[in-house]
C-alpha cells in the first residue's frame, strides 16, 4: 500500500488480534448471507466485476485486483510491479500527475493500493454519487498511462526510499528478505517486493511499457464492487468507460514448482543491533489449498496474542524473548509460515532456537487441545465477521477467494470451513510443516553501530 512495502506488511501483521472467548465446539456451522445479492458480469474485452450490493450506507468500495506481483518479475526488472503501483497514480495522457487524487478527494473519494508477491491491487472509496468520475478515472489508468521520464525518476527515488526505510535500515526486513531469497532457489518468491536495489536503479522506459501493455489488461483483472449500487449501473458505467479498452494476449504463466527442500538452510545476518533476532521459515501452502483454514488455526494457537503457545513458553516461562510472533504467506503457490523472535539484549539466541524448536516438535508429536481449538475458531471467526461489517473486508474477502481460491463464492463457506477443522486435521499439518529438513533459520545478533 501507498507507501508500505511487503517487508512492512509482514511486520505489521505479527501484531496478534485481541482475544475472543471460546466458543463450544458443536456450535452451528453459520455462512454468510448474501451470496443471492451478489452479480457478476464478465465484459467482452475480459474483465470480470463483481457486484455486491450493499445500502447500508451510501458508499461504495472498489477494489481492482491484477494478477500480478513480484512473482511475475526476473532478474534485471525486480520491483517493477510495486513500481507500478506507485506509477498508476502518476498522470495519464489525459490527466497530469497527481490528478487521480484531486478529483477522488473533490469528489468525496479516498484511495490506496498494495502489491504483494502475487496480485497489486487498487482499492478507491467513494460516496455512490462518485461513480461516474471513478469509473472514468479508472478506465483512463488502465489505457492510458503516462511514462514521463522526470516522473518516472523521481517515483524511482521514492522506491528507493522505501527500500532504505523497510529493508536497508530495518533488520527484520533486511532478514526476511534474505531468507525468502534462501529459502526459494527455484521459484520466483525468492524475489522481493520492493526489489533488488541494481535493478531499481536500472529499469528502463521500454521495460516499464512492455509490463504495463502485458499485465495493465483488463483481462488480467478482476474488479470488486461493494456498496450503496445497482449492478445494472455499475456495469454499463464499466461498459462506457472500461469496456473499449482492448484485451491483451494473456501473460506468460509462472509454471517454476519450487522442488523439496531437503535439509535446513541458515542466515546469519551481520548487521548492527540492538537486540538479536531469531526467524524460522517453513515452505507451506498456497493460498486456495484445502487446508488453508487449518493453517490459520494452527498458528493462531502457537503465536496470535499473548495467551498463545509460544508466547506463553518463551517470553513468559522460560523468558527467552520479549515478542514472539508469527506470519502466513499463502499466495498462488506454496509459500511460507514465518515465526519470528525479539530477544533481549543480550539474549541468547542458540538457546532460544533450541526452545522454539522443541515447541513446534511438541506440537507436530502430540497435537493440540479442542480448548486451544475452539478458543483459535473463535478468534478467526470475530476477525471474519469484523470485516464483514465493512464494504472494504466485503471487497478484499471476496477478492481474496476470486483470485487465490477460483471462486468468490468460497467467502460464503468460510466460517464453516473454519467449523470442520480437527484437532488431528491440525497435528497432521504441524508433522508435516514444522519439519527442520523444511525450514530457512535466520538470525540477527546483537552487534555494536561501526
Amino acid at each position: 500500500m501507498r507507501p508500505m512495502i511487503l517487508p512492512l506488511v509482514l511486520a505489521a501483521a505479527f501484531a496478534a488480534p485481541a482475544l475472543a472467548q471460546p466458543v463450544p465446539a458443536a456450535a452451528k456451522p453459520v455462512t454468510v448471507p448474501g451470496v443471492d445479492q451478489v452479480v457478476v458480469k464478465t465484459l467482452a474485452n475480459g474483465l470480470k466485476i463483481v457486484v455486491w450490493p450493499d445500502h447500508d450506507i451510501p458508499n461504495v468500495a472498489l477494489y481492482n485486483w491484477y494478477r500480478v506481483g513480484s512473482r511475475n518479475e526476473h532478474a534485471g526488472i525486480t520491483g517493477i510491479s510495486h513500481f507500478f503501483e506507485h506509477m498508476m497514480f502518476n498522470g495519464t495522457s489525459t490527466r497530469k500527475p497527481g490528478e487521480f487524487d484531486r478529483v477522488m478527494e473533490a469528489n468525496g473519494g479516498a484511495n490506496n493500493a498494495y502489491t504483494s508477491n502475487d496480485v497489486t491491487v487498487y482499492q478507491d472509496w467513494f460516496p455512490r454519487s462518485a461513480q461516474e468520475i471513478i469509473f472514468d478515472l479508472e478506465g483512463d489508468r488502465m489505457a492510458n498511462l503516462s511514462f514521463d521520464p522526470k516522473v518516472v525518476e523521481s517515483e524511482r527515488g521514492v522506491v528507493y526510499s522505501e527500500r532504505r526505510s523497510s529493508v536497508d535500515n530495518d533488520n527484520l526486513g533486511a532478514l526476511i528478505e534474505q531468507i525468502d531469497a534462501t529459502a526459494f532457489v527455484a521459484h520466483p518468491y525468492q524475489i522481493p517486493t520492493i526489489g533488488w536495489p541494481s535493478d531499481i536503479e536500472g529499469w528502463k522506459l521500454g521495460d516499464l511499457k512492455d509490463y504495463y501493455r502485458t499485465y495493465y489488461a483488463p483481462n488480467n483483472a478482476v474488479m470488486f464492487v461493494v456498496g450503496d449500487v445497482n449492478p445494472d449501473e455499475i456495469f454499463a458505467l464499466a461498459e462506457k468507460h472500461i469496456g473499449k479498452i482492448p484485451a491483451q494476449p494473456a501473460p506468460v504463466a509462472v509454471t517454476t514448482k519450487e522442488p523439496e527442500q531437503l535439509g535446513e538452510r541458515r542466515v546469519d545476518l551481520k548487521r548492527p543491533a540492538q537486540t538479536p533476532v531469531l526467524v524460522f521459515a517453513h515452505h507451506a501452502l498456497s493460498g486456495g489449498d484445502a487446508d488453508a483454514p487449518a493453517l490459520q488455526l494452527l498458528m493462531s494457537i502457537l503465536a496470535s496474542g499473548d495467551s498463545s503457545r509460544l508466547y506463553q513458553d518463551l517470553v513468559e516461562h522460560q523468558q527467552l524473548a520479549v515478542d514472539i510472533g508469527s506470519q502466513t504467506s499463502a499466495g498462488f503457490d506454496p509459500g511460507l509460515v514465518y515465526f519470528y523472535a525479539v530477544l533481549p539484549p543480550g539474549g541468547d539466541l542458540a538457546k532460544t532456537e533450541a526452545a522454539l524448536d522443541a515447541a513446534l516438535a511438541n506440537i507436530a508429536k502430540n497435537g493440540v487441545t479442542q480448548a486451544e481449538l475452539d478458543k483459535a475458531r473463535t478468534q478467526k471467526l470475530a476477525a471474519f465477521w469484523r470485516s464483514m461489517a465493512t464494504i472494504s473486508g466485503k471487497a478484499q474477502a471476496m477478492g481474496t477467494y476470486e483470485v487465490f481460491s477460483g471462486d468468490y463464492r468460497k467467502l460464503f463457506d468460510a466460517p464453516a470451513s473454519y467449523d470442520r477443522v480437527t484437532p488431528a486435521d491440525l497435528q497432521r499439518l504441524a508433522a508435516k510443516i514444522f519439519r527442520r529438513d523444511n525450514r530457512t533459520v535466520g538470525t540477527v545478533a546483537q552487534s555494536p553501530a561501526p
